[in-house]
């Protein structure tokens, strides 16, 4: 069976590399399944190499199956220099999108025979791609963020602040048994909901508002992200229609996703419709992202992107009208790309909802 370390050797002859060195978290938890903080993986084209430091001595040994395991009181650029695995002249790939100026200075100094090359989309490339285990543990993310949007209703109300509300719903996801928020949950209202990506506020909802919720959490390392948008009593005319567009524009975009898809073709279809509509210059952000170890991943779906959806994609879909001093919508579900569409994970209803 191909594993996870398989597909990044085989990249080795293309990216003219003898081994990879992986230094961000997400990307060493891809490979060998050490969910611990601190770590450094070297994968050669027949082993692979694994150091961190004691406080995971028992972890790592039950998680990173198939490794060799290295615990180390020093820095783990100073034993991966005492282990002596990395041989002169060799050219070693590294995590481009991640590695940081200092870690990049330090080896260069450690390992001066040895050449470092920067590879980007590498790993970002394999993890995009969700195996069924994957997949089972964003929807058990999703699942829970559902149950949290059904029970928070009861808590948005006339006189309720937007941060209660952004407690209530970090309390719930470990509550129904999330390991926590995947990111800090967005709770804004009135004229606050224009801002895509505004923090909770003291600011109490009113009636007429639009209150816009964005919020995941984490099961097995994996993300779920949610985002609806909900009225408090009546709303006026323009902001329902205003609603009525994005989610035109979402299930549009929903229905035409599908293995092969260009990103920027995908994002086209809801900014066109939005276009249409008069809304363009309101639609202030990509129309969705990859999720899985991290909340944010490939592939991108924007204008600018120039991935092909793939079967097994794990992606958001959500687009957005943000006009100041009125107020704004966003719809968000996680959504699964198939070889002929695309799997909807989230549950939560899009009608609007007026409380």
């Amino acid at each position: 069976m191909r594993t996870r370390l398989d597909g990044l050797r085989e990249q080795f002859d293309r990216l003219r590399i003898d081994a990879f060195l992986v230094t961000f978290q997400p990307h060493f938890q891809y490979l060998t399944g050490f969910s611990g903080s601190s770590g450094l993986g070297l994968v050669t084209k027949h082993s692979a190499y694994f150091i961190t430091d004691g406080r995971y001595a028992e972890q790592v040994r039950n998680q990173a199956k198939g490794w060799h395991i290295f615990i180390t009181p020093e820095s783990l650029f100073g034993e991966l220099q005492k282990l002596k695995l990395l041989r002169p002249g060799w050219r070693i790939g590294i995590d481009g999108n991640t590695i940081v100026l200092s870690q990049y200075k330090q080896l260069k100094k450690l390992f001066p025979a040895v050449r470092f090359l920067p590879k980007v989309d590498v790993v970002e490339q394999l993890a995009a791609v969700k195996d069924a285990g994957e997949i089972k543990n964003i929807a058990k993310a999703v699942a829970i963020t559902d149950r949290v949007f059904s029970d928070i209703l009861g808590v948005v109300k006339p006189g309720v602040a937007e941060l209660d509300i952004a407690a209530e719903i970090s309390y719930l996801h470990r509550k129904y048994g999330a390991e926590g928020d995947g990111f800090e949950p967005i709770v804004v209202s009135g004229e606050r909901s224009s801002l895509p990506h505004g923090k909770p506020s003291t600011k109490k909802i009113r009636l007429g508002d639009l209150v816009t919720l964005d919020f995941g959490c984490v099961v097995e390392g994996y993300h779920s992200d949610l985002t609806r948008t909900i009225a408090i009593g009546n709303l006026s005319p323009e902001r329902t229609r205003i609603y009525n567009i994005v989610l035109a524009a979402q299930l549009k975009s929903i229905e035409a996703a599908r293995d092969g898809m260009k990103s920027h073709e995908l994002d086209a279809v809801a900014r066109n419709y939005i276009k249409s509509q008069g809304f363009e210059k309101f639609f202030r952000h990509s129309l969705g992202h990859g999720i899985g170890l991290q909340i944010h991943e490939s592939p991108r779906i924007s204008a600018q992107s120039k991935s092909v959806l793939s079967a097994g994609n794990a992606v958001t879909i959500e687009p957005g009208i943000y006009v100041p001093k009125l107020g704004g919508v966003r719809i968000e579900d996680d959504v699964i790309i198939t070889r002929g569409g695309c799997k909807v994970l989230s549950r939560s209803p899009k009608e609007l909802i007026v409380l």
